[in-house]
C-alpha cells in the first residue's frame, strides 16, 4: 500500500500506519433496513453452499503478496507468522492471525487480544456489571476509552445497547460484541506509537484487518458455518450461522466478497447486588444516639437480581477490490451489524437508604458492627408505616445497538518512487432504547429488616423481617405501588466521517529508507436528541391494574453464600408490557422530556504527519512528527430560569436549556521508534512518543444521573459532565528485549512508562433539581451532591513479560505476565469524612497473566487458556466508588479436520463457571456477586 515494500512486516505496518478518518460524505442512517432479512440471506447461503460439488475446492494458502503471507490455516503455523510479525516490526508491536478463514483462536475478537501482554479485557461497557462475554479491550493499566479500535485502519461508529451506556456512561471505547469473529483476518496491537498513526490512543490501538476479495487463490470460494451455542445457566441452545462467497476473475484484478452472520444466543446473570453505600451524617439523629456511626457508611440497598437477555446478532460485510491498472487499487468496502438486546433485569431490594436516610431515619437495634468504618452488621425493628423493601422489575423488550460503514480506499504507485494513498468513508451507528416496561413495587410494609455484609467471601444476608416475598398478594392483599421510573425514546447517536491521503517518497539514501507524510480530516458526532423519562398516570397506581398470574425466581438461582430471599416472584415480559399500556404510563414527548437524557457533541479533527523510516544492517528506526488540531463543540442541557433564551417550558420537570461551549486544542506530537537486531535471535526495541485522546462524550456534555435520596430534607447524589475538559496528553515511554530462541518460540520482557496530563478524574460540586418520584409524586426541589470529571495528572509504569515455546513439532505453550501500576497524582478528591480520597486509575490490574497449552497434528487440534486479570477500579456508580474483584476465566477449544472440505469445531467458554465480584472503597464494602455460566459452541464448517 503506498510504497512497494519487501518484507510482510513492512507492509503491515505500512496498512496501519495510512489509516485516517474524515470526509464530507452525508448518507441516510440505513443500516437498520436490511437487518430482519440477514437471517433468511445466510440460511439461504448456507443451502447453496451445499449443493456446490466438492470440486471446486478451496485452495489451502492465498497468492504471494505481502499481506496474504499473513494469511494461515493452523495453530502452530498462525503462532509462527504472528511472532515473525511482531520480529520485523520497527515499534511494539503484537498480532493475532486468524487460524482460518473465519476462525480467531478464540470465540470472541476481545478474547482473542486478552491473551496478548499488556491487553486486558472487561466484560461490561460501564459499571452494569459483567456478563459472559469480553466486551471492552484496554491497554497497560487504562481505561477502554484510552485504547483506539479501528478497522482496515479507519474509526468505527458505533452504539451500546445498555440504557446507562447510552446516557450515562458514553466512552470512547467500541462494543467488541457488534464485531464477529468470522470478518477478522488478522489483529495489529500498536503498543508504541509513530507519526503516520492516527491519534486518538493514548495507551496504543487495535486495528482490526477484514479480508480483500484479490486474498484467496482461486476465482470461487464458499465457506459456511453452522453451529449451535448452549448456554450452561439458561439452559438454552441457539443457532449460529455464517456464510462466506468471494470471487475473483482469471486477470486478478477484479473481485467481489460477501460476508453474512447471524447469531442468536441467551442469557441468563444471577446477582446480589449492594447499590452503593451512603453516610450517616454527623449531628443526625442516628449519629447523636449512636456517636459512634457519625461518618459511619451503610449499604443503600441489597438485592436479588435475576437478569435475563436473548441477543441476536445479524449483518454482513461487502468488499469489491478493483485494480484498473498494475500500480492502480480501488477497494470499496461495507459493513453493517445489529445487536437486538431484548432484557429484563428484576432486583428485590432492602431499602436502607429510604428507613436510615443519612442518618435522620431509624437507628439501628443494639448488637450492630461497624468494620473499617462501615456499618456491617445491623437489625432494624419495625416500625408500623414504613417500607423496608423496594422491587422493581425493569423489562427492555427492543434495545439495540448497530454499528455500519462505508470506505474507500485508493493506491496509487505514481511512480517507482512515489505512492499515495487515500482513503475516504462515513461510519454511523446507535443505541436504542424506545421505551421500557417497569414495576417498582414495595414490600416490607413494617416489616423491618435486617442484614450483614461478608465482604467478598460470600453475598451478603439480608432479610425484610417476615415479608412473603412468592407471591404479589402476600396474605390475599396486593403489594404497595411504588412508582413506573425510566427513560424512554433513547436514541443515541454516532456518526463519523473521514478522508485522508498519505505519501510515501523512497529515498534509499544510505540508511534512509524513506519520507511519510499526510493529512487528515475528521468529523464525529455524538447526540443525544430525545428522552423521555416515564411516569405513571393514576390508573397505573391502582393495584387493582396489577398483572395477574406470576411466576418465581428459578429454584436454582445463585445465592453465592448468603442468606437471601428465594423464590421471589415476578411478573412476565408480556404481562409487564400490558401493565405499561398508554393508560397507565406517561410517556408524552413533550411533558415527560427529560433534559438530563439530551447532549451533544460535535468535533472536527484535522491533522498532518511526516516521518523519517531509517534502515542499517542490524537497525531500523523511524522518527516523526504528528500535528492535531480539535475543534469541539460540546451541548449540555440543565435547568434554567424560564425568562432563559431559548428555554423549553413544556417539560413537567421545570424549564431547561442547552448549554453550548465551544474549544479549540493543537497538540504537537513526535515520535521515535528504534529497533536493535543485537544477535540473529535477540532484539531490542525503544520507543517514545507524545499521544492524545479526546475525553469521553458523557464526561464533556453528559447527562446528570441523578439517584434521589430516601426522603424529602435529604441530600441525593449524581454524577454530571464538564465541558471545559481537555484532551488527556501521554509521554509514553517504551523499552523492550525480545530472544527468538527456536522456532515459533520467544522470550521477550518491555518496560513501560506512561506520564498522563489531564486524565480524567472526579471533583464534585451541589446543585437542586426538581424531582419526581415515590418520595415526591408530584414533584419539588431536592439537593444533590454531583461528582463531576476534572482533568488531573496521573502516571502508569510497568513491565510485560513474555514465553512461549514449541516443545515439539506438535505441541506448545503461550504464556505472558503483565505488572501495572496506575495513579491519579494530582486532584484526588478526599472522602466525605475528609480522609485522603481514591488515587486509583480508573482500568489498573497490577497483575494480569495468561496461560494456554496447544497440541496440533494433521486432523485434531486442541487447545487449553487460562487468563487472569486482578482488581481494578472501574469508576463510580450512582456516586460510589466501583471497583471488580481479580477473576480469572477457563477456556477450551477442540477442532477435527476431517478432508479438506469438513471441519467440526467446539469452543467452550468460561468452563470454571467464575464469580464476578465487585466492591467499593474497599473489600469490606461488597458491590456485586454475578454468575453468568458457561456456554458451548459447536459449530460445522464447510469449504470450497
Amino acid at each position: 500500500m503506498g510504497a512497494k515494500y519487501n518484507h510482510p512486516a513492512d507492509a503491515a505496518n505500512s496498512l496501519n500506519k495510512i489509516a485516517d478518518r474524515t470526509g464530507g460524505i452525508d448518507m441516510n442512517r440505513t443500516g437498520d433496513i436490511y437487518m430482519n432479512r440477514i437471517a433468511l440471506a445466510v440460511k439461504s447461503a448456507l443451502g447453496i453452499a451445499m449443493l456446490v460439488p466438492p470440486s471446486l475446492a478451496l485452495a489451502a494458502a492465498p497468492d504471494n503478496t505481502a499481506l496474504e503471507e499473513i494469511v494461515v490455516t493452523g495453530i502452530r503455523k498462525s503462532v509462527e507468522l504472528s511472532l515473525e510479525a511482531k520480529r520485523d516490526a520497527i515499534g511494539l508491536t503484537e498480532v493475532v492471525t486468524a487460524e482460518d478463514i473465519g476462525k480467531l483462536p478464540d470465540k470472541n475478537v476481545a478474547d482473542s487480544l486478552a491473551r496478548l501482554p499488556g491487553i486486558t479485557t472487561s466484560a461490561a461497557g460501564a459499571n452494569e456489571g459483567g456478563f459472559d462475554e469480553n466486551d471492552r479491550v484496554s491497554m497497560r493499566g487504562t481505561n477502554p476509552s484510552l485504547t483506539q479500535t479501528l478497522i482496515n485502519g479507519h474509526g468505527v461508529a458505533a452504539g451500546d445497547w445498555f440504557v446507562l451506556d447510552q446516557v450515562q456512561t458514553v466512552g470512547r471505547s467500541v462494543s467488541y460484541t457488534l464485531l464477529p469473529s468470522e470478518i477478522v483476518s488478522k489483529v495489529v496491537v500498536e503498543k508504541s506509537s509513530s507519526a503516520s498513526l492516527v491519534e486518538g490512543g493514548v495507551a496504543g490501538s487495535v486495528d482490526i484487518i477484514t479480508r480483500k476479495p484479490l486474498d484467496f487463490t482461486k476465482p470461487f470460494t464458499l465457506e459456511a458455518s453452522v453451529g449451535a451455542v448452549y448456554a450452561r445457566l439458561p439452559s438454552k441452545t441457539d443457532g449460529q450461522y455464517s456464510a462466506l462467497a468471494n470471487f475473483k476473475n482469471d486477470a486478478n484484478n477484479f473481485g467481489i466478497m460477501l460476508q453474512l452472520f447471524s447469531e442468536t444466543r441467551h442469557l441468563r446473570r444471577d446477582g446480589v447486588e449492594i447499590l452503593g453505600y451512603d453516610t450517616i451524617a454527623p449531628g443526625s439523629a442516628v449519629a447523636t444516639a449512636h456517636p459512634d456511626l457519625s461518618n459511619v457508611q451503610y449499604p443503600t440497598e441489597i438485592g436479588a437480581a435475576f437478569f435475563t437477555q436473548k441477543r441476536q446478532r445479524n449483518g454482513g460485510m461487502l468488499d469489491i477490490e478493483f485494480k484498473p491498472t498494475d500500480d492502480l487499487t480501488l477497494d470499496l468496502s461495507g459493513f453493517s451489524s445489529k445487536l437486538t438486546a431484548t432484557n429484563y433485569n428484576r432486583n428485590y431490594l432492602m431499602w436502607s437508604t429510604h428507613f436510615v436516610n443519612f442518618g435522620a431515619g431509624q437507628s439501628p437495634d443494639p448488637g450492630y458492627v461497624v468494620q473499617n468504618n462501615t456499618l456491617t452488621k445491623a437489625t432494624f425493628t419495625g416500625v408500623p408505616g414504613t417500607f423496608y423493601g423496594v422491587y422493581d422489575q425493569i423489562s427492555r423488550p427492543d434495545e439495540t445497538a448497530t454499528a455500519n460503514f462505508v470506505n474507500l480506499d485508493t493506491t496509487w504507485n505514481a511512480s517507482s518512487n512515489l505512492s499515495f494513498f487515500g482513503q475516504v468513508g462515513y461510519s454511523w451507528g446507535d443505541g436504542k432504547t424506545p421505551h421500557q416496561d417497569v414495576s417498582e413495587t414495595q414490600p416490607g410494609l413494617g416489616s423491618g429488616a435486617g442484614y450483614q455484609l461478608n465482604g467478598l467471601g460470600s453475598a451478603p444476608n439480608f432479610n425484610l423481617g417476615n415479608t412473603v416475598n412468592n407471591t404479589p398478594t402476600p396474605g390475599g392483599v396486593p403489594v404497595s405501588f411504588g412508582w413506573i421510573f425510566g427513560a424512554a425514546d433513547i436514541d443515541i447517536r454516532d456518526t463519523e466521517k473521514w478522508a485522508k491521503i498519505d505519501s510515501a517518497y523512497q529515498i534509499d539514501n544510505g540508511a534512509w529508507k524513506d519520507l511519510k507524510f499526510g493529512v487528515r480530516y475528521e468529523a464525529h458526532n455524538r447526540t443525544s436528541p430525545t428522552g423521555v423519562a416515564q411516569g405513571p398516570l393514576a390508573p397505573g397506581m391502582d393495584p387493582a391494574n396489577y398483572p395477574q398470574g406470576f411466576q418465581n425466581y428459578p429454584s436454582n438461582f445463585e445465592t453465592f453464600g448468603g442468606n437471601i430471599p428465594t423464590g421471589i416472584w415476578y411478573w412476565t415480559e408480556a404481562q409487564l408490557a400490558a401493565y405499561n399500556n398508554p393508560n397507565n404510563v406517561n410517556r408524552d414527548p413533550i411533558t415527560r422530556q427529560y433534559y438530563q437524557y439530551l447532549f451533544a457533541v460535535y468535533e472536527k479533527d484535522a491533522a498532518a504527519f511526516v516521518q523519517a523510516d531509517f534502515k542499517g544492517d542490524n537497525w531500523a528506526a523511524n522518527i516523526g512528527v504528528r500535528y492535531v488540531n480539535t475543534k469541539e463543540d460540546a451541548i449540555s442541557y440543565t435547568q434554567v430560569d424560564p425568562t432563559t433564551p431559548g428555554a423549553v417550558l413544556t417539560s413537567a420537570f421545570g424549564p431547561f436549556a442547552g448549554l453550548e461551549r465551544k474549544h479549540t486544542y493543537n497538540d504537537v506530537l513526535p515520535s521515535a521508534n528504534l529497533k536493535l537486531d543485537l544477535t540473529h535471535d535477540l532484539v531490542a526495541r525503544f520507543a517514545a512518543a507524545e499521544t492524545m485522546t479526546r475525553p469521553d462524550y458523557s464526561a464533556l456534555a453528559g447527562f446528570t444521573n441523578l439517584t434521589p435520596p430516601g426522603v424529602v430534607g435529604s441530600v441525593g447524589s449524581g454524577t454530571g459532565g464538564n465541558p471545559d475538559l481537555k484532551p488527556i496528553r501521554s509521554t509514553n515511554l517504551d523499552a523492550g528485549l525480545e530472544w527468538y530462541f527456536a522456532k515459533r518460540s520467544l522470550l521477550s520482557a518491555t518496560a513501560f512508562y506512561m506520564d498522563l496530563r489531564n486524565y480524567v478524574g472526579f471533583g464534585s460540586e451541589t446543585k437542586t433539581y426538581n424531582t419526581f418520584g415515590s418520595i415526591c409524586p408530584t414533584g419539588c426541589p431536592v439537593d444533590y451532591n454531583l461528582t463531576v470529571p476534572v482533568n488531573a495528572k496521573g502516571r502508569v509504569d510497568g513491565v510485560e513479560l513474555a514465553y512461549q515455546q514449541a516443545f515439539t513439532d506438535n505441541i506448545g505453550f503461550v504464556g505472558n505476565y503483565t505488572y501495572a501500576d496506575g495513579k491519579q497524582t494530582s486532584n484526588v478528591q478526599p472522602n466525605l469524612d475528609g480522609s485522603p480520597g481514591d488515587d486509583r486509575l480508573v482500568g489498573t490490574s497490577k497483575n494480569t497473566y495468561n496461560l494456554s497449552v496447544y497440541f496440533e497434528n494433521q486432523m485434531f487440534n486442541a487447545r487449553v487458556g487460562y487468563t487472569y486479570r486482578s482488581a481494578f477500579f472501574s469508576g463510580l456508580d450512582r456516586s460510589t466508588a466501583f471497583s471488580q474483584d481479580g477473576i480469572g476465566t477457563l477456556s477450551a477449544a477442540l477442532g477435527y479436520t476431517m478432508n479438506d472440505h469438513f471441519s467440526i469445531t467446539l469452543d467452550a467458554m468460561n468452563l470454571n463457571n467464575p464469580t464476578l465480584k465487585y466492591f467499593a472503597l474497599n473489600e469490606t464494602q461488597p458491590r456485586a456477586f454475578y454468575k453468568n455460566g458457561s456456554q458451548y459452541y459447536l459449530n460445522f464448517r464447510f469449504k470450497l
